[in-house]
């Protein structure tokens, strides 16, 4: 890289331009005694105006004896480590730990529900602050398109989810357990059933006197006839 033009915006911000024609903003600067060079971005996506408030953002930092570059890696390193303990991330590595114990259709049920349903509007978020509020609109939203059954099961794998980050040290709590009746209750309808006495005991007493193959006899009653 060589230097083709020099942008005295404050004495030390410079434009590089590459050999291939790119044009690349420098602040140059010195910390504890030491001359350094950090990196504004590229022309015209960064435009002058936006570099003389990064620059001037710099200055800020120097005048509190923080050194720029520095401060940069410690803010890259910080989002690194909160991508890693992201909701989505925390809940594959769950899922890969957990599935191998389950049937495969039942598997493969839960990990769509979670990437159809949660990571969308919850996988970015760092497990730790993701609230129980948060997680509660994220279930109304399922409730909302009527799928109860689905927002309750969504309920119990995201408490699976938050227990795991718990125990292996990436969360606090499992909000989850702050939304106990929170949801609307599934209603599942009852088989038929007689429970007229009168009819129950003729029904005991044909089974009583019943002299036929066990083939038709076993599916009505779930045992051979002695």
């Amino acid at each position: 890289m060589r230097r083709l033009a020099s942008c005295l915006t404050a004495a030390v911000c410079s434009c590089l331009v590459t050999p291939g024609g790119g044009k690349l903003w420098r602040l140059k600067y010195r910390f504890a005694g030491k001359e350094k060079l950090l990196a504004l971005g590229a022309y015209p996506d960064v435009s002058l105006k936006n570099v003389r408030e990064r620059r001037d953002a710099a200055r800020k930092l120097l005048a509190g004896n923080v050194d720029p570059g520095e401060n940069r890696k410690a803010q890259k390193a910080t989002t690194l480590a909160r991508a890693a303990d992201s909701f989505e991330v925390i809940a594959r590595e769950w899922f890969a730990k957990y599935a191998p114990t389950l049937a495969e259709t039942h598997s493969s049920k839960i990990i769509q529900r979670l990437e159809k349903d949660v990571f969308p509007w919850l996988g970015a978020r760092p497990i730790a602050e993701v609230t129980a509020t948060q997680l509660l609109t994220v279930l109304r939203w399922i409730e909302d398109r009527g799928a109860l059954d689905t927002a309750l099961r969504a309920k119990q794998n995201c408490g699976q989810v938050f227990r795991y980050a718990v125990v292996t040290g990436r969360a606090e709590r499992d909000p989850s357990g702050d939304l106990r009746g929170a949801l609307a209750p599934v209603k599942h309808e009852n088989f038929a059933a007689n429970t007229d006495p009168a009819q129950v005991a003729e029904l005991l007493r044909a089974i009583d006197g019943f002299r036929g193959t066990g083939d038709v006899f076993l599916p009505t009653t779930g045992e051979l006839p002695r």
